[in-house]
C-alpha cells in the first residue's frame, strides 16, 4: 500500500521570537511525580492487581519519588481498595504525597475524595479534554462550554477539601491533549481555573500541560510550555508541570526542553510504560541528569532489581537497549569500543570521587548496581582490548598484549564458526586448552635451583619427560628462567629465542599464585638447537608478534610457574611445526649424559659435546654444585669465572607486579641461605650421601611423596631410578 504522506500536516508554529529556553541550562532536579499506577497501568494488556501495585509502590517509594499517583478511584473498585490501603498502611511514610486523579464529574469527584480521607496531604488531579478535535468530534461542546465543565468541577473540588477534615488538599489541572489545544484557548482555560481556585505561593496550584499525543518537535513542544508560562496568572502561585508522550519518540528530549522553557515539575514512569509508545522514561531523565553531575533527587542504586520488579508488575519486558538499565546497554561487542573502554578504566585515577571518564560510558555502571561483568562482551567482533579486559576483571590474568592479539584470532575463529557470543567463562575455557592446560611432548616433572655467586648466577637441574622417556637435564645462567632455558634448549624441536617473560601474582595473601607468561620464537630446525645470550630481551614495541609463540602456566611457586609457561610454549612449537624429538633423534640419551645444553659459538661452530657419563660428581654433601662440574658447566656455556652479571630474579625483564618479583627473590635466598632448615626445598640430593638420588621441590611433589611443602621431612621418599 503507498504511503500518502499529503494526509498528514504539522501543528502550527509558536510566534516567540524572544524565546529565551534554548540559552538556558538544567542545573537542579524538578520535582518528580511518578504515574505508573495510574497511566502505566491503564496501558497494560493485563492491569495489575494489588500485589503487583503494592510491590511496584514500594519500589516508586524507596527510588525517591515525593509525588506518587496512586490510581484512579472512581474508575474501579480495585484502584479505590488500593488507594485507601496505601493511606492506612502508611507504606507512603512522611513524605511521600498521594495523587489521585478525576473527571470533570460530579459524582467521581465525590468518590476519588471519599479514598483520599485520612490522608494528611493529597493531590486531586482535575482534567478535562480541551483539544479543537476532540471537543468537535467527540464532546460536540464550545470553549465557553468546555471553560465551564473545568470552573464548575473546580468548584466542587473546594468545597470538598474544605469539608474533609484533617487533609490539606492541593488541585493539579490538566488540559488533557495540550499539545491539539489552540495556545490562546489553553491559557484561557488554565487561567479560569486559577482564578476560581485561588492559589497562594504558600498553596499553590499546579497546571499540568501534558503532550498527550505527542505531534510535534520537543523545539516547538518547547515554545509552547514557554508561551504558556509568560500567559499564566498569578505565576507565583503556580507550580507549572509537563507530562509528555512518546508517540514521535522524543519524549524524554521533550521533557528536559520542557525544563527549559519553564517547567518546574514533570509526570512520567519508570522505564517510560505508558499507553501507545509510552510516558516519559523518568529513569531516562533522572540520569540524563546525574550524567551532568546534577543530583536527580532518585536513587536507582540496584538498576537489575528496578527492571526485576517493573518487568514482574507490568509483565512487560524492557528492551536490552533501553537507556541505563538495558541488559546491553552498558556492553560493547566492537573491537575498538572494547580497546577505548578497557583502556579508559585503566586510566581512572584510584579515588573513588575523581572524575568519571571513560569512552563509551556516559556514568559509571557501579553507581546503579551493574558493576563491570557486563561491559565487554566477546563475540566475533571483539578485538584483543575485550579479551584483555575480560580476563582481569573476571579471572585475574593480566595478559600481555601480543599474547592478547594472538589469543583474539582463536576466539574469533571460535565464535565465527558457532555464531554466538562466548561468555566469560568460555573465554577463560579458551584461554587454558590453548596456553595454560596444553597437552605436549615434554612434562616438566621436577626442577631444582641454586643461587650462585652471591646472586649473580642460577644453576637449574630438570627431570622432564620427553614422550615415554624421562630425561635430566642442567644450565646456568643470570636467572631462573634463562638456566632452565639453556637446560632444555637440546631438547627443542628448533633452536628457539625467549623473546618475553612476564610475572604476576594473581589472588591476594599467602593463597596467592603467580602467572608466568613466556614467549619463544623458533629459529631454523638444527640437529642440536641453542638459545641466544640474550634469552630475555623483550620484543620491541613494532616487532611482529605473528613468530612468537606463548606458553602460560600458574604456580604457587613463582619459580616452577616459569618453567612450566616455557614448556607449554615449547610444545606449541612442536605442534606447529609437526615434529617433536624422538629417543632416536635427540641429541644425547639420559644414560649418555647429566646435562644436555648449548650455546650457539660466534663463529658458528658446532657446540662442544658434554663428556660422558658420570664420573664426575654433580653436588658435594651439602648440595652445592662440585667444583669440578660448575667448571664443566661453565666452559660449556660460556660463563666465566669472573663474569659479573647482577641481573635480577628474572634476568632483567619486567614484571607486571612487584610483589611477585619480591616474592620469588626472597623464596630463593632463603631456600638457598643455608639458614633454614627446609634449604632442600630448592636443592638436588647428592645421590652418594642420601641413598639413592631423588628431589624434593616446593608444593606438591611427585617423587617425594607428601602434600605439605612445610613438611618435607615427613613426607614419603621414592629414589629416582639409577643414571
Amino acid at each position: 500500500m503507498p504511503f500518502h504522506h499529503h494526509r498528514y500536516s504539522a501543528p502550527a508554529r509558536v510566534s516567540l521570537p524572544d524565546r529565551t529556553w534554548p540559552e538556558r541550562t538544567l542545573t537542579h532536579a524538578p520535582i518528580w511525580c511518578s504515574v505508573d499506577l495510574r497511566d502505566g497501568n491503564q496501558a497494560l494488556p493485563d492491569p495489575m492487581g494489588h500485589d503487583r501495585k503494592q510491590r511496584l509502590l514500594e519500589l516508586l517509594v524507596a527510588s525517591g519519588f515525593p509525588e506518587i499517583e496512586l490510581g484512579f478511584p472512581s474508575a474501579s473498585q480495585t484502584d479505590f481498595d488500593f488507594i485507601r490501603w496505601s493511606i492506612e498502611s502508611g507504606v507512603l511514610g512522611e513524605r511521600v504525597v498521594p495523587q489521585v486523579i478525576t473527571q470533570a464529574r460530579e459524582a467521581l469527584i465525590r468518590r476519588t475524595f471519599e479514598s483520599i480521607q485520612g490522608a494528611k496531604r493529597a493531590i486531586v488531579h482535575l482534567y478535562n479534554s480541551t483539544s479543537e478535535l476532540q471537543r468537535r468530534v467527540v464532546f460536540g461542546m464550545s470553549r465557553a462550554e468546555v471553560i465551564e465543565l473545568a470552573v464548575r468541577a473546580t468548584r466542587q473540588i473546594r468545597e470538598e477539601a474544605r469539608a474533609l477534615r484533617g487533609t490539606h488538599v492541593t488541585l493539579q489541572y490538566s488540559p488533557e491533549s495540550f499539545t491539539g489545544t489552540e495556545l490562546d484557548f489553553a491559557a484561557e482555560i488554565c487561567n479560569a481555573v486559577i482564578e476560581t481556585w485561588s492559589p497562594t505561593p504558600e498553596d499553590k496550584l499546579i497546571v499540568n500541560l501534558p503532550s498527550t499525543v505527542e505531534n510535534t518537535t520537543p523545539n516547538v513542544f518547547a515554545d509552547r510550555i514557554e508561551w504558556m508560562s509568560r500567559q499564566l496568572t498569578r505565576k507565583d502561585s503556580v507550580i507549572l508541570s509537563v507530562h509528555t508522550h512518546n508517540d514521535r519518540g522524543a519524549g524524554v528530549a521533550a521533557a528536559e526542553l520542557g525544563m527549559l522553557a519553564g517547567a518546574e515539575r514533570v509526570e512520567g514512569t519508570l522505564l517510560g510504560n505508558g499507553e501507545r509508545s509510552g510516558n516519559v522514561d523518568i529513569v531516562t531523565l533522572a540520569l540524563n541528569l546525574y550524567s551532568h553531575g546534577i543530583d536527580p533527587g532518585l536513587r536507582f542504586p540496584d538498576m537489575k532489581n528496578v527492571v526485576r520488579v517493573v518487568e514482574s508488575c507490568t509483565r512487560l519486558p524492557v528492551h536490552p537497549r533501553h537507556p541505563y538499565a538495558g541488559e546491553l546497554v552498558f556492553a560493547a561487542f566492537s573491537g575498538s569500543h572494547q580497546d577505548a573502554i578497557h583502556k579508559g578504566l585503566k586510566a581512572l585515577p584510584p579515588e573513588p570521587e575523581a572524575r568519571w571518564e571513560v569512552p563509551y560510558l556516559p556514568i559509571d555502571p557501579r553507581d546503579i548496581g551493574r558493576q563491570y561483568e557486563p561491559v565487554i562482551r566477546i563475540n566475533s567482533q571483539s578485538g584483543k582490548s575485550g579479551l584483555l579486559h575480560v580476563l582481569e576483571r573476571d579471572f585475574g590474568y593480566r595478559v600481555p598484549r601480543e599474547l592478547a592479539v594472538a589469543f583474539s584470532k582463536q576466539v574469533q575463529a571460535v565464535t565465527d564458526a558457532g555464531g554466538e557470543e562466548l561468555s566469560p567463562e568460555g573465554v577463560l575455557a579458551l584461554f587454558r586448552r590453548t596456553y595454560v592446560e596444553r597437552p605436549g611432548h615434554f612434562t616438566l616433572e621436577s626442577a631444582s635451583v641454586e643461587r650462585r655467586a652471591h646472586g649473580r648466577e642460577c644453576a637449574v637441574v630438570a627431570k622432564l619427560r620427553a614422550g615415554t622417556e624421562r630425561r635430566e637435564v642442567a644450565g646456568l645462567g643470570a636467572g631462573p628462567v634463562e638456566a632452565f632455558a639453556r637446560a632444555v634448549a637440546g631438547l627443542a624441536p628448533r633452536a628457539f629465542d625467549v623473546v618475553d617473560f612476564v610475572e604476576h601474582a594473581r589472588g591476594e595473601g599467602v593463597a596467592a599464585k603467580a602467572v608466568a607468561y613466556v614467549a619463544i620464537r623458533g629459529g631454523a630446525q638444527s640437529p642440536d638447537p641453542g638459545v641466544r645470550g640474550d634469552v630475555l630481551a623483550h620484543v620491541v614495541a613494532n616487532d611482529s608478534a605473528a613468530a612468537s609463540i606463548y606458553g602460560v602456566a600458574e604456580h604457587s611457586d613463582v619459580v616452577l610457574a616459569s618453567f612450566h609457561a616455557l614448556i607449554s610454549a615449547l610444545n606449541r612449537l612442536a605442534a606447529e611445526i609437526g615434529a617433536t624429538v624422538s629417543a632416536e633423534s635427540s641429541p644425547r640419551s639420559e644414560e649418555q649424559t647429566n646435562m644436555t645444553t648449548s650455546k650457539p659459538k660466534p663463529d658458528h661452530a658446532a657446540p662442544a659435546k658434554a663428556e660422558p657419563a658420570a664420573p664426575i660428581r654433580r653436588r658435594d654433601a651439602t648440595g652445592h654444585l662440585d667444583p669440578d662440574y660448575e667448571a664443566k658447566l661453565r666452559a660449556e656455556t660460556g660463563h666465566g669465572q669472573d663474569k659479573d652479571d647482577a641481573r635480577a630474579f628474572i634476568s632483567g625483564t619486567k614484571t607486571n607486579d612487584a610483589f611477585a618479583e619480591e616474592l620469588g627473590e626472597g623464596f630463593v635466598e632463603i631456600a638457598t641461605s643455608g639458614e633454614d632448615d627446609k634449604e632442600d626445598v630448592f636443592n638436588q640430593t647428592v645421590p652418594e650421601d642420601a641413598g639413592g638420588p631423588f628431589v624434593e621441590t616446593s608444593g606438591k611433589t611427585e617423587f617425594a611423596h607428601g602434600t605439605d611443602a612445610s613438611n618435607i621431612k615427613g613426607a614419603t621418599r621414592e629414589p629416582f631410578p639409577k643414571t
